[in-house]
């Protein structure tokens, strides 16, 4: 794009405002991958479309983005569903992530440069285990090895949920508060001793796999080091993902903030109800793309502002079709009104917390009208293309 894109400002769930990111030289981003025991639906594609707009509006910047994921290619989710449909966890695994970045891919995502699983991690997470279990932060019921919420002083720093609204989420997302023996009902488990038909591995802590938030820790301490960029994922990763991730990071390195800010996208619904799996309220991906422009899929997602929870309809998809349609329309006349104005405003609304949909009514806006700037459609169709992913 001619000239430099503006500094880009996020809400910061941490700091409960928008601030600016402010990367010195390579900008580190870390998001939080799927558990790949089901097809992507739009939830998925919302998260991480909006990541995408992080990833361009800092490359627009003048930045390299060192862009780190992860997929937790071992779960119980993931475990659950092979038994029950007789297939092997990892052939189901390998399948879905397969497909995952297909639908990436189709939806024009940037992609990560590492896209990390857990199942290769496992040596690298348990060595994290022991460092603070050096530190006097965890112990253990029955071979399983817990974290220590009382070692963790900054724990709460990232929600600011009270303990009541923790423990409630706790429970509903994968915890175990009312476990007998824990000290807090609010200690997580790092390492899951080995069970009967569980996938192990060796470790200091015996037989076992990782627990869930220890997993993206060691990813991103790893690839991208403490005090990276930003943490991203959904809103339901605010508590206790990356609240615990954030006290992990902490404690096993001294260092804080683990990540200089923590940003999430908004919840899609379906029929009232988040769109989740658990749920079974889902729109995949794969199958919209089948009968759907994957662009005009991203443009009904640009539509929304990614922190905005918000339902999908299908007449979502047809308006987004129809937008599609005459910007197609307009970039292929041979001039138009003033390209260099549609840039500015493309760059300032994204800037300012990812306001895609401003960005869009811009170009919304040049398309209506009629110009004589011959040069004015291939810029538009650059910057559509550039930074809103979308190509024309």
């Amino acid at each position: 794009m001619p000239g430099t894109g503006l500094p880009l400002r996020l809400y910061d769930t941490a700091a409960r405002e928008v601030r600016e990111t402010a990367p010195s030289g390579e900008a580190r981003l870390y998001v939080c991958g799927i558990t790949p025991y089901d097809a992507t639906h739009l939830g998925h594609a919302n998260t991480y479309l909006a990541f995408d707009l992080v990833n361009r509006v800092w490359r627009d910047a003048g930045h390299d983005v060192h862009y780190t994921q992860n997929a937790t290619d071992v779960d119980d989710p993931l475990l659950e569903r092979a038994e029950a449909t007789g297939t092997d966890w990892r052939s189901l695994g390998e399948r879905e992530i397969e497909l995952f970045r297909s639908d990436m891919e189709a939806l024009r995502i940037l992609p990560p440069r590492e896209y990390v699983g857990v199942t290769e991690t496992v040596g690298e997470i348990a060595e994290l285990i022991a460092r603070l279990a050096e530190r006097g932060a965890t112990y253990e019921i029955d071979g399983d090895v817990y974290f220590s919420v009382a070692s963790a002083p900054k724990f709460g720093a990232v929600s600011g949920y009270s303990e009541e609204t923790m423990l409630e989420l706790f429970g509903e997302r994968g915890g175990d508060p009312g476990r007998d023996g824990k000290r807090h009902p609010l200690d997580w488990l790092l390492w899951r001793a080995e069970r009967p038909g569980e996938p192990s591995w060796e470790s200091p802590f015996g037989r076992g796999r990782p627990g869930w938030h220890i997993e993206c820790t060691a990813i991103a301490l790893r690839n991208l080091g403490s005090g990276f960029d930003v943490a991203g994922g959904g809103s339901d990763l605010i508590f206790p993902h990356h609240e615990m991730g954030a006290c992990e990071g902490h404690v096993a390195t001294g260092e804080w903030p683990f990540a200089r800010a923590y940003v999430h996208a908004g919840m899609v619904g379906l029929d009232g109800e988040k769109m989740s799996k658990s749920r079974g309220n889902l729109v995949f991906v794969s199958r919209l793309r089948q009968t759907a422009d994957p662009v005009a899929i991203r443009l009904a997602l640009l539509a929304h502002h990614y922190r905005e929870d918000w339902e999908w309809t299908p007449d979502q998809l047809a308006a987004a079709e129809d937008r599609l349609a005459r910007w197609r329309a307009a970039v292929a006349r041979p001039a138009g009104p003033a390209g260099a104005p549609v840039l500015a405003a493309v760059r300032e609304r994204l800037a300012d917390d990812l306001d895609a949909p401003g960005a869009l009514a811009a170009i919304d806006a040049w398309a209506a009208e009629e110009g004589d700037d011959a040069s004015s459609p291939a810029l538009v169709r650059d910057v559509a293309d550039a930074l809103l992913g979308v190509a024309l």
